[in-house]
């Protein structure tokens, strides 16, 4: 009887391992299958997302510099990725010297394209002098292995004394390491007698007509109903700010007859401070939309002024700020 009992509690000993062994096991299949069919389920909705987005073409950005490339892949709605670095002689530092994928591959929007970026070599891009004053002009040139070379002077309205107003080679130019660049200097405001071009950019019409009245100059003037500015705004001229005019010269203004908007919704407001420190800058402000590329605004600002202008919103995608040719912020327009 003992012997039986025995046999009969062993029996169920063995039969309950073996059933717990069992259950561990289609439980260590079930977890499998549910992994593998989660990963196949991500797979899937990864891919239909992916596919679901439209396509663009790859361009170009080889020869670009590395900032120049960011602008170009942000506009196609690409991203960018730096692989790495490599020394070439032929290209200046910064340079983006290959691109994968290849320029016109058709990729969907969002995709990463890797490239590799020249260490430099022998060349190397010229930097934006204007607005800076003669000493931190050379500074920054022997930061860029280049030398300053003819340094000549101009009369300015709108540039404080020994400002930098223009450069040659221009920025962004692929030079020569020690190239030497030449620069015209600020020598302040006129004497009396001479007659320079204003800056009339923003300006109403007004004052262009107040100047010429005084000055005894003809004014020819034109007008965008295109333009982005409030009407009556100056948004371009010929000749340029700072130009010697005499008896002969010709005069001419552009002014938006933008029509004024029923509401304010319709407008987009774009306000920048420049900073307080240092010397004028260069402030260039381009709106990008649907239909592209347009620029808003482009002129010398005092340091601490401000710049507050209003444009269309229709198709507004982004805003982009340069000071002194280089990009310092981008606003997505929502």
């Amino acid at each position: 009887m003992n012997e039986f009992t025995n046999e009969k509690k062993t029996s169920q000993s063995g039969n309950g391992k073996k059933f717990w062994r069992n259950f561990i096991l289609i439980a260590i299949t079930a977890v499998f299958l549910i992994c593998v069919f989660g990963y196949w389920l991500y797979g899937w909705l990864a891919e239909a997302v992916i596919h679901n987005k439209p396509e663009v073409i790859v361009p170009d950005i080889t020869g670009k510099s590395s900032v120049n490339a960011l602008q170009v892949l942000s506009d196609n709605k690409l991203s960018v990725y730096i692989e790495k670095y490599e020394f070439k002689e032929s290209e200046p530092i910064g340079t983006v010297i290959k691109q994968l994928p290849a320029v016109g591959t058709t990729v969907r929007e969002g995709k990463t394209v890797r490239i590799t970026v020249s260490k430099g070599g022998e060349s190397v891009f010229t930097p934006t002098l204007s607005g800076l004053s003669l000493r931190n002009a050379e500074l920054l040139l022997r930061q860029n292995q280049l030398s300053l070379g003819e340094v000549s002077e101009g009369y300015s309205m709108r540039v404080e004394k020994g400002t930098v107003l223009s450069q040659d080679p221009k920025p962004e130019t692929s030079v020569s390491k020690n190239t030497m660049v030449n620069v015209k200097v600020s020598a302040g405001a006129p004497p009396s007698g001479i007659l320079m071009m204003p800056d009339f950019l923003q300006k109403d019409r007004e004052a262009v007509a107040a100047w010429a009245s005084k000055n005894d100059v003809k004014v020819n003037y034109a007008e965008d109903p295109k333009s982005a500015f409030p009407k009556g705004t100056v948004f371009a001229q010929s000749p340029d700010p700072d130009t010697l005019l005499d008896g002969k010269s010709s005069v001419k203004v552009t002014v938006s007859a933008k029509k004024r908007e029923a509401s304010a919704e319709g407008e987009y407001n774009i306000k920048y401070e420049v900073s307080s420190t240092g010397s004028q800058r260069s402030i260039r402000i381009v709106s990008i939309g649907k239909e592209g590329e347009r620029e808003v605004f482009n002129g010398l600002r005092d340091p601490g002024s401000k710049v507050d202008i209003s444009i269309p919103k229709k198709d507004l995608v982004k805003i982009r700020i340069f000071v002194n040719g280089i990009l310092v912020e981008e606003r997505p327009v929502k």
